[in-house]
């Protein structure tokens, strides 16, 4: 409910603003005092941010600090509160980054799984056929090369010294393949 002071500072207002429209001398007295009020609050408000910060307290008798010290700790309550809500907000939108970058992961490492198994299955095919087998059991090349069937173990080639040949024909080297190990 507004009080009998605005009602009456309202009705000052208006009758000031209805005579600027009949006088222009009025008009510029209303100016001249609205700048010398706006000067007051202008200097009031320095005045005031200077005590905030701690500077020209010698004015100041006891209840005035104390008025002035209630006022910057409930400016340090709404500082601190508003601080925690924004690292609140924080950590809580960290934590659903790193929820999306964890199943990022855990789908990656299925992919991963998904593709060593069929490298395995793809090296098992390769090296467990029996035609495999049989080429390199029947080779008849001067050196013998060794093929290791278990799936799980690296693959490990070992040549052989040359093997002595009765005949004087020179046989060309054997040719070596690039094998992958899974």
């Amino acid at each position: 409910m507004p009080s009998i002071k605005s009602v009456i500072d309202r009705y000052g207002r208006a009758k000031e603003e209805q005579q600027l429209v009949a006088n222009p001398n009025s008009e510029l007295k209303f100016w001249q005092r609205e700048a010398t009020s706006l000067r007051q609050q202008l200097h009031n408000l320095q005045e005031n941010h200077r005590q905030l910060m701690g500077q020209d307290l010698s004015g100041l008798d006891v209840k005035e600090l104390q008025t002035l010290e209630n006022q910057l700790e409930m400016s340090k309550c709404c500082i601190r509160t508003k601080k925690d809500q924004l690292m609140i907000d924080e950590i809580h939108e960290l934590s659903q980054k790193g929820s999306l970058i964890h199943q990022e992961n855990m789908e990656l490492y299925k992919k991963v799984n998904m593709i060593h198994q069929e490298n395995a299955e793809l090296y098992k095919k390769l090296y467990e056929t029996e035609a495999v087998s049989e080429v390199n059991r029947e080779s008849t090349t001067p050196c013998n090369f060794a093929i290791i069937d278990d799936v799980n173990d690296p693959v490990h080639l070992e040549l052989n010294p040359p093997c002595q040949q009765n005949n004087t024909e020179q046989t060309a080297p054997p040719k070596l393949g690039l094998q992958l190990h899974p």
